[in-house]
């Protein structure tokens, strides 16, 4: 159910309905969009009495939403959602393309601040790391913990970067939301709900990342989990699914970005290095994601690749990124859009 609220509907009106739903055993979800406000409703196991809303001073009108997500549909927010990070000109989501690079996972302080100078000297706004590592294997590195976090807080003070990594469970969430600018649920949690439901909790945007062998059903489905909880803030992520192709270690959907957008308001970005598993596959793949319309691209980047300890195969060398990051703002221009370059701080100096 959603209620729409008339374009001149003031916030006693809106906050009025929403303690309305919750006297009727609901959940209210304000979602205010350019023009008004709409209010979805979660917790209904069957029809609602639209007459207790409809006579509501300021409700314009009260509709089914016909699809099972319900937060995540564009029949309940029209506009595309941007997610926007207080303080910063960084954004996800809108006119402006997000680029986020680093390496698959913090293998000490040196080899963190040797990619950060980097991919921030490329000019990219967001910074991903690993500190917590699901491995196929229990022998392979599962990354520093907390001390990763550390150096990527670190990296942030330095260099302005936003900071994006994965918490693997409700400890590490609680330790990744004290530290990073983003919670990434990654591909293997994507169906976790009791993980969703706590990041739901949080109130920090959540990067959500598609299981191997998820639908776009499902994949909006897990949005919905976190949204229902309260937290609105979310990024979609395509990373490939697992398909019979061997030449490839994922098989990247770009089709699902124009997909995700006729259904959904939230922004998707793209994981061309998840997605492919092969360095020389990244550039051109990252390139075709730009131009399908995605809102950002996730990228691994290491300096000493051969060297890594996780995900050396498909991570780009520090020129590698340079040249990505100078053609996708080549292919953004024709649709419009922009890559910034670089973060600018917009309370007090910039960083850079």
């Amino acid at each position: 159910m959603l209620v729409v609220m008339k374009a001149q509907a003031t916030p006693e009106e809106i906050q009025a309905v929403c303690e309305q739903i919750e006297q009727l055993g609901l959940r209210p979800h304000p979602l205010p969009g350019a023009q008004r406000t709409a209010i979805g409703i979660t917790g209904n196991q069957g029809e609602i009495d639209r007459g207790n809303i409809e006579d509501l001073s300021g409700v314009a009108e009260v509709i089914q939403v016909s699809k099972p997500y319900k937060l995540v549909s564009r029949e309940v927010k029209e506009e595309d959602t941007i997610i926007r990070f207080p303080g910063t000109n960084a954004t996800i989501g809108g006119r402006d393309f997000a680029m986020i690079a680093g390496p698959c996972s913090i293998e000490t302080r040196e080899q963190a601040f040797a990619v950060a100078e980097e991919v921030a000297s490329a000019g990219a706004q967001f910074f991903r790391g690993g500190a917590y590592k699901p491995r196929t294997s229990p022998y392979a590195f599962q990354g520093l913990g907390e001390e990763a976090l550390k150096i990527m807080a670190e990296i942030r003070d330095k260099f302005g970067l936003r900071i994006v990594t994965e918490a693997i469970d409700n400890e590490a969430l609680e330790l990744v939301d004290k530290y990073a600018d983003v919670i990434q649920i990654g591909a293997r949690n994507m169906q976790n709900y009791s993980l969703l439901k706590a990041a739901g909790r949080k109130r920090k945007p959540v990067l959500l990342k598609r299981g191997i062998a998820a639908t776009l059903e499902e994949f909006l489905m897990a949005a919905e989990y976190i949204m229902s909880e309260g937290n609105y803030q979310v990024i979609l992520c395509e990373r490939g699914v697992r398909t019979f192709a061997d030449h490839t270690r994922n098989t990247l959907d770009l089709s699902i970005v124009p997909a995700v957008q006729r259904l959904s308001h939230l922004p998707i970005v793209v994981d061309p290095s998840h997605g492919t598993g092969k360095r020389n596959k990244v550039i051109p793949l990252g390139r075709a994601a730009v131009a399908v319309g995605c809102d950002g691209l996730i990228v691994e980047v290491h300096h000493q690749p051969d060297k890594a300890l996780s995900d050396g195969m498909q991570s780009l060398y520090p020129e590698q990124y340079v040249q990505l990051m100078n053609e996708a703002a080549q292919i953004a221009a024709v649709l419009g859009r922009t890559v910034p370059r670089g973060i600018q701080i917009t309370e007090g100096i910039a960083s850079r």
